[in-house]
């Protein structure tokens, strides 16, 4: 369980990072491209995959 909140985590921090690099025009060739909504988008996207990652991280110390 505490895996897949890891991972699940890594993930959602990964497409967060393109969302800013399109919203920030720096990945081109989407409709998302040069739209700063994406930007904001992925920042909230990498803070929630962070998140998910500290719980992976809080569960698998309970099952040490």
């Amino acid at each position: 369980m505490r895996w897949s909140f890891f991972v699940l985590g890594v993930f959602v921090c990964l497409v967060g990072l393109v969302w800013i690099l399109q919203g920030l025009n720096v990945l081109p060739g989407s409709r998302m491209s040069g739209e700063p909504f994406w930007a904001i988008m992925g920042a909230v996207a990498i803070a929630a995959g962070i998140g998910l990652g500290a719980v992976g991280r809080r569960l698998g110390r309970g099952a040490g």
